[in-house]
């Protein structure tokens, strides 16, 4: 899958690159990068308009005060892999967590290592949603037995909650890439519990996992909550994260229309996670 990059440029930058970012995010960008001079966004060919990116966003109505300025081009999918190889750096959550690449030196670890080599830039522990959803996972009193990953992207938090104890791990995403590199993530780190499926929500039978793991974006999440509802035990435990702060509550209205009850509330650099309740 080739994505598109688009790069742009504010003056001033605050508080229009989270504003940017925010409304982008509802059009169809999946992933983010913060530059001292604006932002980074990224999309799949085939989900925007890469003849006009900028369409539906507030590039088409600047403000006055704000000067824009932004580019794009297209990365093919190999590039994009061999481009995050040479720039993947050590993740390291707190105490806890040390998320390295193969090539990377282990004497500065801290914690469980995991090895993983993305074949995109979405799971590898950098963006703070993941780095939030790997955090909750070590913060859990008792990890479930049977754990959901939805939109899993690298496996890499369906390998650590492995190696926390989780016994049954079933690893979804709708990209055949995304499983095809769990499934050599999951080699990787010696883990064998953790199984694989290309699809959506739709296509999971099973109704009795312990936690549901899933870091997606808040109109997906909106979609799913059912789903993860009908899919959990009672008093299981839903993670969602891939939203703003500002979108809290939003999803938790959604979510206890439904019959979750939330939990706690992480934030990082204005991107948060939710912990719920069956």
């Amino acid at each position: 899958m080739d994505y598109l990059e688009l790069t742009v440029q504010l003056q001033p930058r605050e508080p229009w690159a989270e504003v940017l970012i925010c409304q982008l995010a509802e059009n169809g960008f999946e992933s983010f990068v913060e530059t001292e001079e604006g932002i980074l966004a990224y999309a799949q060919v085939g989900q925007i308009d890469v003849a006009k990116p900028e369409s539906n966003t507030f590039l088409e109505d600047v403000p006055e005060e704000l000067s824009v300025n932004w580019s794009k081009k297209i990365i093919a999918q190999q590039n994009w892999n061999a481009q995050w190889e040479a720039d993947f750096q050590p993740v390291y959550v707190e105490e806890y967590l040390s998320i390295l690449a193969p090539f990377h030196d282990r004497k500065e670890h801290k914690g469980l290592i995991v090895e993983i080599l993305p074949k995109m830039s979405f799971g590898t522990g950098h963006h703070q949603t993941t780095w939030m959803m790997s955090k909750a996972l070590f913060e859990l009193d008792e990890l479930p037995k049977k754990v959901l990953d939805m939109g899993t992207g690298t496996g890499v938090l369906a390998i650590i909650a492995e190696k926390l104890g989780a016994e049954d791990l079933l690893a979804v995403d709708i990209e055949d890439w995304s499983v095809e590199n769990t499934e050599e993530n999951a080699a990787r780190n010696a883990c064998k519990k953790i199984r694989t499926l290309c699809g959506d929500i739709d296509k999971i039978e099973e109704n009795d996992f312990g936690l549901i793991l899933a870091n997606i974006n808040k109109n997906v999440l909106k979609a799913h909550m059912q789903g993860y509802y009908d899919r959990l035990i009672v008093n299981g435990k839903l993670f969602l994260s891939g939203f703003f702060l500002s979108d809290c509550d939003e999803l938790i209205a959604c979510a206890e229309v439904i019959g979750f009850k939330k939990n706690r509330i992480l934030n990082k650099d204005n991107w948060a996670a939710i912990e719920f309740n069956k």
